[in-house]
């Protein structure tokens, strides 16, 4: 199955290190990040395990659960959890799938054959309160995921969310965004009084207030 953005997440029923987790009900009114691994005991994932721990404060401020994944059973889970907080200096603080039927790598598309035909690939998913897909990442096994990067699109689909704009190559939070070309300036200078930059009919440029 082929996961595209704009479509309902699949809802699941799966064990985890914090039990039986069915996914819409679990994700209620929040964001949502589903991220999955290999197989346990792999060395980049045992890092980024902890990063995401690391950064709880920040999905919490975003109104964010993550979710991981691996096709693991949930005792392995166990053993592992102990590894990444004695290496990284950060215990999990979120669920852990232990999708050992393969049953949520399947329905997600995280089993890519021409890679490996029994791990899943290293994918995320950004889902929001309304279970749409909002984006999709695959990662190859040796490259660590950024969590800045997916925070940083995180900041900007909330932002484009709430207002009629969309965010320029490297965008920062607290940066110029971009009026939508579907305003007319009309319509924008009622959005945007504090006026903006126009550098092409088709760009314009705005910083907006705090």
């Amino acid at each position: 199955m082929s996961i595209q953005l704009g479509q309902i997440a699949p809802n699941f029923i799966q064990s985890s290190t914090e039990g039986r987790i069915s996914f819409h009900d679990w994700l209620g009114e929040s964001w949502g990040v589903l991220f999955s691994h290999p197989r346990n005991f792999t060395p980049v994932c045992t890092t980024e395990l902890g990063e995401v721990a690391r950064l709880k404060p920040e999905w919490d401020r975003r109104n964010v659960k993550v979710l991981g994944l691996s096709v693991d059973p949930l005792d392995a889970h166990a053993a592992w959890g102990k590894d990444i907080a004695a290496t990284q200096g950060h215990a999990l603080n979120f669920p852990l799938i232990a999708d050992a039927d393969g049953a949520v790598a399947h329905l997600y598309g995280m089993i890519h054959p021409e890679a490996d035909a029994n791990v899943t690939v290293r994918a995320v998913f950004v889902i929001d309160p309304a279970r749409k897909v909002r984006l999709v990442l695959t990662y190859p096994p040796s490259a660590g995921r950024n969590f800045a990067e997916i925070l940083r699109a995180i900041d900007s689909l909330q932002l484009t969310d709430a207002q009629k704009v969309s965010t320029p190559v490297n965008w920062e939070p607290g940066q110029p965004v971009i009026i939508s070309p579907s305003l007319s300036d009309e319509a924008a200078r009622e959005r945007f009084p504090q006026g903006w930059t126009t550098l092409t009919p088709y760009l314009r440029v705005v910083q907006l207030e705090a």
